[in-house]
């Protein structure tokens, strides 16, 4: 009951699924947790902030409600925080773009200082690989987001967990853990099925549908170990 009695009582959320460049999987876990959303029941809406190359848009562009906003400029971070104070109480969903940390730097402010009238909570998902670079912008990331929620997803698709060793030793967990924030291993697609996706511009749930059945399985597997992260980052 009390889980429950603070679940209503929760603000809304806004959640960025960021990593600040290119190629290190946000798109995917953007997929996977509107997927989980969906499931559980939840209602999201899509910011799609990587607008030369807006592959969520394509994919789930027709199934949820959404708004193509460009990060890079002010006046892109105003139309978002208009845009979440729209949409109310529901689940704001952000893919960001990797050019998207130059446009934080300069304007984040703005969001993090609109959360309280907003009501709403920032929940960030900061995407790594096993490069030193992706550390640094997640610092940088975290200068200008003090105080909001960030839990560190590693993309198993560069491999198990021990093999990120500068994250796994490094001071930068240990300070995100402490401030409440998790890190994780993020499950790996098969390159054959995450082609499929993306290239067809298909939802999971489509997908599900449409594959061929080893496809299916394997969508199926990656689906479940990726609830599991998503359900765990977002619990109460």
């Amino acid at each position: 009951m009390k889980s429950e009695e603070a679940a209503a009582k929760r603000p809304a959320r806004i959640i960025l699924s960021a990593g600040g460049k290119g190629g290190v999987g946000k798109s995917t876990v953007t997929i996977g947790l509107i997927d989980a959303l969906l499931e559980d029941g939840d209602s999201p809406v899509l910011v799609e902030s990587d607008t030369s190359n807006p592959d969520v848009w394509k994919m789930y562009g027709e199934a949820l409600d959404h708004k193509l906003i460009n990060l890079d400029t002010v006046d892109g971070w105003i139309d978002l925080v208009n845009y979440a104070a729209e949409m109310g109480g529901r689940t704001l969903v952000v893919n960001t773009a990797a050019r998207n940390n130059e446009g934080l730097e300069k304007f984040g402010r703005m969001l993090r200082d609109s959360l309280p009238e907003l009501d709403r909570e920032l929940v960030t998902l900061w995407v790594i690989n096993r490069q030193r670079d992706s550390l640094e912008l997640l610092k940088a990331f975290r200068e200008v987001m003090p105080d909001t929620t960030v839990h560190v997803l590693r993309n198993g698709y560069f491999g198990e967990e021990h093999k990120f060793e500068l994250y796994n030793g490094s001071k930068l967990r240990d300070d995100i853990e402490a401030a409440g924030g998790r890190s994780y291993l993020f499950p790996d697609l098969a390159d054959r099925v995450s082609d499929d996706l993306f290239s067809k511009r298909m939802t999971v749930h489509a997908a599900l549908k449409e594959l061929p059945i080893g496809n299916r399985a394997e969508l199926r597997r990656w689906r479940d170990a990726t609830r599991e992260v998503i359900r765990d980052a977002l619990r109460t």
